[in-house]
């Protein structure tokens, strides 16, 4: 009876993220609302919540070559890309991270089920295995071997993160989160591009600076488990330099490296993308003062408000790559 209250538990989320997350791509909408919805899903199986990211990047490396185009052939696979980025891989990474998590979130969120007691690790161990062996055969079959080998290396930045010995996320927040950012981030996005034969310079450059921009959420990520990091001694970033400390920290990650990306597209001379890219990132500059006034009350606003200018900003870089040819 457990398992089957977590499946529908977990479909019922999935629905519900989805669409939130398509009224939080659309400007004038209630963001505290969706983030409140998002985040609810955490509690979940799997916690589509975080599905979000990777499945945007392996779509944004995919339209970044000039090998896809608007066909059915492409459209399937660019679906097939996205299933495996996030209800397969992404889920995979949330499953094994909320076992070896249960302790602090006992502190944080008793109601995940690993934390609850509902998920025993044998199960975990099965549903992980199951997840990543079908992850790694779509991506292998269906994208090509190198996208299959960057999705086997997101794999194992999911398990350095999580997995004790390394378990990357209590031993240095500054690396957990670059292996999460990379993981969700560059590897997706190239993996996109390399699918269509679109893995250029330009396409690891933006996926890399984008990924390290990524590195600054995900210290935003953080402040909802600060209480049981401290408690259990986690080294994130919150944990480590405070709430005022690692603000600075995120928000110096999120502007400096969208700058880059900006003066990188704009040195190939497009200067629509680098047009639009400045003004979305302009926009998400007035949310950043709101979020430094009260770091850990309106983190989940911030992301549902400026993920959004963040992501499209990544697109308008794609298609910089796509019609610049660089």
């Amino acid at each position: 009876m457990a398992k089957r209250n977590i499946l529908a538990e977990s479909a019922g989320a999935t629905a519900i993220t989805a669409r939130e997350f398509v009224a939080m791509l659309l400007p004038f909408t209630d963001k505290q609302r969706g983030a409140d919805r998002i985040n609810a899903s955490l509690r979940s199986f799997a916690k589509p919540g975080t599905w979000f990211a990777p499945m945007w990047a392996i779509m944004v490396g995919a339209i970044s070559a000039p090998g896809s185009h608007w066909d059915l052939l492409t459209i399937g696979k660019i679906v097939a890309a996205m299933f495996m980025a996030g209800p397969l891989l992404c889920a995979f990474s949330q499953v094994i991270n909320d076992h070896f998590d249960r302790d602090v979130d006992r502190i944080n969120d008793p109601l995940r089920p690993s934390a609850a007691g509902i998920m025993g690790g044998s199960t975990v161990t099965i549903v992980a295995l199951a997840l990543a062996a079908i992850a790694l055969a779509i991506a292998f079959f269906v994208l090509g071997t190198t996208a299959g080998y960057l999705a086997l290396a997101g794999l194992l930045l999911a398990v350095a993160y999580s997995v004790p010995p390394l378990r990357l996320k209590a031993r240095d927040g500054w690396l957990a989160n670059t292996a999460c950012a990379f993981s969700y981030e560059g590897f997706a996005w190239a993996a996109g591009a390399a699918a269509f034969g679109g893995l250029t310079t330009g396409t690891m450059v933006l996926a890399a600076l984008y990924s390290f921009g990524a590195h600054g959420l995900m210290t935003l990520n953080d402040f909802k488990s600060l209480a049981g990091d401290r408690a259990l001694g986690l080294r994130s970033i919150p944990a480590m330099l405070g709430p005022k400390g690692a603000i600075v920290q995120a928000v110096t990650f999120i502007d400096v490296f969208q700058v880059l990306a900006i003066a990188y597209v704009a040195f190939h001379h497009q200067w629509i993308a680098t047009a639009a890219m400045t003004l979305l990132f302009l926009v998400q500059i007035p949310m950043q003062r709101k979020l430094a006034a009260d770091p850990a009350k309106n983190a989940p606003w911030y992301c549902a408000s400026a993920i959004p200018p963040f992501c499209y900003a990544m697109l308008a870089s794609a298609l910089a790559v796509r019609f610049g040819g660089f």
